[in-house]
């Protein structure tokens, strides 16, 4: 079961004081909070937001032609990560009230005939880079859910998403080689994000040659890294921070006191002091603005990975504690902007929000 959490959001606003103090666990009652943000959308097919190539008229179509499994939650990496919430809360909470109609909606959707187009969309003349990496990298993370899940439905959802997965990594192992300098941006393009997802995959799997593949490509891309200009960030539509999400996918690569030891090197602002204020939470002036809304999903991404880089460092290590009030501080407002109050501006942030308080990223007692 997932671990005491501190989770305002979850709470009536008659007992938010009281709950700074209680600690109340993330159970089923609060699961439901998110499941229905991500079983309000899956199934949403408008507005949506389509990456789309066309290469004829034949092309013109809407989404639930194009890609008539991911085709809700207004863009289809939010569709099929939300598709992963679902898996991620039926995995955890089996009994809850969510658990049926969540269960219909993943058999409704992740169908052998929807999954087969999908595949095929993928390897259309013009699509090289569809949803590269982000998108294929949260594909791949719901095949690890899926995987991890022992139900016979999964197994059947698992045989239905195979072309899918084949087509993915034939891209990704087609790309990553050729890929000759990270991209260090805070959206969906970054490289390091989708590095870690993808290697989580990899070793939940047991795919050890993809494994090696990703290892060596975050050694070659950030292994000599220093310095990293934490000042910097955010920038305004961030959602991903460079910085931290280098150092959360280096701690899956490093042994404990090698990461420690190249983390002083790339992030020397962290002090050993236990003090939180030296990475301020950010603020979104426009949550119902797709872009600006960015920043709320910022805080918490940030959350997750400061955990995670708690989490491969030496028990002694004089940084725990400011990591920790961190990401502390960015759980609390990441959690509170999870409203489900604007659509286009927070599909995607319930996701992110069971992402970080289930620890999906941090595998506890597993060899890196």
């Amino acid at each position: 079961m997932m671990k005491t959490l501190l989770c305002v959001l979850l709470l009536p606003p008659s007992i938010v004081i009281a709950a700074e103090n209680s600690a109340p666990k993330f159970d089923a009652a609060a699961a439901e909070r998110f499941a229905r943000l991500a079983l309000a959308c899956v199934d949403q097919e408008y507005p949506n937001k389509i990456s789309h190539v066309l290469n004829s008229d034949a092309d013109v179509a809407p989404p639930r032609k194009l890609t008539p499994a991911f085709y809700g939650c207004y863009d289809w990496h939010s569709s099929v990560h939300g598709h992963w919430l679902l898996v991620r809360l039926v995995r955890e909470f089996p009994d809850a009230p969510f658990a049926k109609p969540a269960r219909e909606a993943l058999r409704k959707n992740l169908t052998a005939d929807n999954l087969r187009q999908e595949a095929a969309y993928l390897r259309e003349k013009g699509r090289v880079n569809f949803e590269r990496p982000y998108g294929l990298a949260w594909l791949l993370q719901l095949i690890a859910e899926l995987r991890e899940w022992d139900d016979p439905e999964s197994k059947e959802m698992l045989v239905n998403l195979r072309p899918l997965e084949d087509a993915a990594l034939e891209r990704l192992k087609t790309w990553l080689p050729k890929l000759s300098h990270p991209v260090r941006i805070g959206e969906h393009a970054q490289t390091a994000f989708a590095l870690g997802l993808m290697l989580d995959y990899a070793r939940s799997t047991g795919n050890e040659s993809f494994a090696k593949l990703l290892t060596d490509q975050a050694r070659r891309f950030y292994l000599a890294d220093k310095n990293c200009p934490m000042a910097y960030e955010p920038s305004g539509e961030d959602f991903l921070s460079p910085c931290l999400a280098e150092a959360d996918v280096m701690r899956r690569v490093l042994p404990p006191t090698e990461f420690a030891s190249w983390l002083k090197e790339f992030i020397p602002q962290i002090p050993t002091a236990a003090k939180a204020d030296w990475l301020p939470v950010t603020i979104s002036p426009d949550p119902s603005d797709p872009k600006l809304a960015h920043l709320d999903g910022l805080n918490l991404s940030r959350a997750w990975m400061l955990e995670g880089i708690i989490s491969a460092l030496p028990a002694d290590d004089a940084r725990r504690p400011a990591l920790a009030g961190a990401a502390d501080a960015h759980r609390r407002a990441g959690l509170a902007a999870v409203t489900g109050a604007h659509y286009e501006g927070g599909h995607w942030l319930g996701s992110f929000a069971v992402y970080l308080v289930s620890e999906r990223g941090i595998q506890r007692g597993k060899p890196r």
